[in-house]
């Protein structure tokens, strides 16, 4: 009997907020443990939480971003479960009257086809406080750092449409790059401001009915969540063939052992409406005017890229992907940049240079301004290409302007014929056999002398002045050549 899987995913993502939820402790988990913590977010006695308005929009954002329809009414209920991380015994969400519903987004599945992934909510919800596990001497001890506690989140749940691990993976890569835009989120699975969990059942193919579920926590990484998906399908598949039940429970992914491993039996507490948070009241004029907010979006900037510079729909959608390239390089053709020339830097030169250094696009000294300084130079011939490389990694280092460094280490690339000729001579006359292979008909003997040439320079000399030399001097011809 063949099988399809059935999966739906619940994605958790941390709104780039001040402040937390429903305090003033400023929202920031990586601080020094339980520096940013107060009455309320400890639920003291007496201590009632106060929706923060820049949470709210910052979440009706991501759901406008996720073509989703906000609610004219939600309310907060407590979703009363007992750990160690929620000692108030339950966790602020909005289980029953969400902030919007529906929304959606389309991705190319395997097979080339658009397909559009729904989403059946998008509820508001505080985090709990983080445990910390370690070892005391011999004795292992949880300890709870309760900055993390009231950090404001949304939850996207969506529906049960995904049936193989890559569409899962796509769908989290093309929800990332929507909610960066909107600002609403760095939606970073390493860092924790996003963490996905996928709910994974099996059933024969050409079925339609609903088997049970297996959850799946601890995934960092949009790999991981594939790599888990993938191993969940084959272990159900497996247990199933072998006449044993699906039980319904969570279980992590171990990325070590690459194995899902189970974590406890699924518990479901009880969920009633708080009183101590007032509903949210969505007016229609204040819904256009967070609307009005949002960003030109992925697919919209990827058609006016291709428009305006010429650009495959391709390699129009390669840069709208992340808002900080788009940003880049449309700041490098607003310089003057010729776009091919800007993609092709910053795809080859560029990105990999930050991903290297472990830096972000942003936050580098090469900003678009220094880079295309350092391309113009490049464009005049005033520098060659492996000078530019050069360049570029000491712009890294200092905020030197490129002329400045070009100057300081000589970088400068030497155009003048009569500066070239006696080395091209010499060249000519350490390199008989090349001469002759080229006169002879070789044309690829032309390059090797180029590079001779060049080499004899340290790399400062102009290789287009080179070769019009070598070619004057030998008697043929570019095209030839």
């Amino acid at each position: 009997m063949e099988f399809e899987a059935v999966i739906g995913l619940e994605i958790h993502v941390e709104l780039n907020c001040v402040t937390k939820m429903f305090c003033d402790c400023p929202n920031r988990p990586g601080d020094e443990p339980n520096a940013n913590t107060c009455p309320t977010c400890l639920w003291f006695p007496g201590a009632l939480p106060r929706l923060s308005q820049q949470a709210l929009e910052k979440a009706a954002l991501l759901c406008l971003g996720l073509d989703a329809e906000l609610q004219p009414r939600s309310v907060f209920d407590q979703k009363v479960y007992y750990y160690p991380d929620l000692p108030k015994g339950f966790q602020l969400s909005q289980a029953h009257l969400p902030l919007s519903r529906g929304g959606g987004i389309d991705i190319v599945d395997e097979d080339g086809a658009s397909k559009r992934f729904r989403i059946h909510h998008i509820h508001m919800e505080e985090d709990v406080a983080k445990l910390v596990h370690e070892m005391e001497g011999h004795q292992p001890i949880s300890l709870v750092d309760f900055n993390r506690a009231g950090t404001p989140l949304v939850e996207i749940v969506t529906e049960p449409d995904f049936r193989t691990p890559y569409q899962a993976m796509e769908f989290l890569k093309a929800l990332r790059t929507r909610v960066r835009y909107v600002g609403s989120s760095e939606c970073s699975m390493e860092n924790g401001t996003m963490r996905c969990d996928a709910n994974i059942s099996i059933r024969p193919r050409g079925t339609t009915q609903m088997n049970t579920k297996v959850e799946v926590k601890n995934m960092n990484s949009v790999r991981h969540v594939g790599d888990a998906i993938a191993y969940e399908i084959t272990r159900q598949t497996a247990a199933v063939e072998a006449g044993e039940a699906v039980v319904l429970h969570t279980r992590l992914w171990d990325p070590d052992k690459k194995a899902t491993l189970p974590m406890r039996a699924k518990f479901e507490g009880p969920c009633v409406p708080d009183p101590s948070v007032p509903a949210i009241e969505l007016t229609p004029a204040w819904i256009d005017e967070m609307r009005s907010r949002l960003p030109e979006m992925p697919a919209a900037r990827a058609e006016r890229l291709a428009r305006q510079h010429g650009l495959t729909p391709d390699e129009a959608l390669s840069l709208s992907t992340d808002i900080e390239v788009a940003r880049y390089f449309e700041a490098l053709a607003g310089e003057g940049i010729p776009a091919r020339t800007a993609m092709h830097w910053l795809n080859t030169q560029l990105l990999p240079a930050v991903k290297e250094r472990r830096l972000e696009l942003a936050a580098s000294l090469v900003t678009p301004t220094r880079l295309a300084a350092l391309l113009g130079m490049l464009g005049k011939d005033e520098i060659n290409a492996n000078a530019a490389r050069e360049v570029l990694a000491h712009m890294f280092e200092s905020d030197e302007t490129p002329e400045a460094i070009v100057e300081a280490r000589g970088y400068k690339q030497v155009s003048d014929p009569g500066a070239l000729d006696a080395l091209i001579d010499k060249v000519l006359g350490e390199q008989p056999a090349a001469v002759a292979d080229f006169q002879g008909g070789q044309a690829k003997a032309l390059g090797f002398l180029v590079g001779q040439v060049m080499q004899a320079s340290g790399g400062k000399a102009n290789p287009k002045v080179i070769r019009g030399l070598l070619e004057e001097k030998l008697g043929g011809s570019t095209e030839t050549a």
